[in-house]
């Protein structure tokens, strides 16, 4: 079985760049496309986006709430896009933002994190709940080598309003990465998702805060934040940055998602 994302981080820079490609099949991606907005759709979807990074990227997102609206046989679509990307060596983050107590969040991660069919390399979570609540994800992840990505700072219109309000002097998002400094070890178990649409200042934390943690770095490309200045975004951190890019790489329509991919890749200097 491939390892998870966290233990073959380094390997993946190395070969390919830090670029992650999204999966986003939206009612309006689809359209677009044209294709269905249905399961059958977002199956073919991912397919072409899969197709296209191979060997151009090491990294893939798939946003689980476009499967999810199709009820099970969209679930099905989506556990068919993991399995593929993973039988092509890319490694997948789960963008489902999952976050609870006790035995159901031992569920999510079972699912996301286990053996199952969703099993993943990366899974996005929301520590609202409590941090120590998300321990279940954290220890599958050190199981197989996974990250858990956990919401920090993102770059969604007024986040700041709760995640900039302070504990002891510390901005929520900036106790949130110190708490995944603390919990993350040698594999990344633990990384942080900061947006990359305004400066980190602006998001409550710093360079210190994130200093040793892999950061998932949504909001570049048609979110606004160019590539080309991710270590201005990020300084010293930005060794450590999984910059996502998902319309974007539609621009040029899904025939031409390979040159859109390319494109962004020479952005980044790749």
């Amino acid at each position: 079985m491939v390892t998870g994302l966290g233990s073959r981080f380094d390997t993946i820079v190395e070969s390919l760049g830090p670029l992650c490609v999204g999966i986003d099949p939206s009612a309006d991606a689809l359209r677009a496309a044209g294709l269905s907005d249905s399961a059958e759709g977002v199956l073919e979807f991912g397919r072409a986006i899969l197709a296209a990074s191979v060997s151009r990227v090491g990294i893939v997102k798939p946003q689980v709430a476009y499967f999810e609206r199709f009820g099970a046989r969209g679930i099905g679509s989506l556990e068919m896009i993991i399995r593929e990307a993973r039988e092509v060596g890319l490694a997948v983050i789960a963008d489902a933002k999952r976050g609870d107590i006790g035995s159901t969040m031992d569920g999510y991660a079972d699912a996301w994190l286990g053996h199952g069919p969703l099993h993943s390399d990366a899974l996005t979570v929301n520590p609202y709940l409590g941090f120590d609540a998300l321990e279940p994800a954290f220890s599958r992840a050190s199981i197989h080598g996974a990250t858990v990505f956990v919401l920090s700072a993102t770059s969604n219109s007024n986040a700041e309003q709760l995640q900039r309000a302070t504990i002891s002097g510390k901005s929520l998002s900036a106790l949130v990465a110190r708490f995944a400094r603390e919990r993350t070890g040698k594999d990344n178990t633990v990384g942080v998702v900061v947006g990359a649409t305004r400066g980190l200042a602006e998001s409550g934390v710093t360079e210190a805060d994130l200093d040793g943690l892999l950061i998932l770095a949504p909001g570049f490309g048609a979110q606004g934040a160019s590539l080309s200045d991710l270590s201005t975004i990020f300084g010293a951190a930005s060794t450590r940055v999984i910059p996502s890019v998902s319309r974007s790489v539609l621009n040029d329509g899904i025939d031409n998602i390979s040159r859109s991919i390319d494109r962004h890749r020479k952005e980044m200097g790749l």
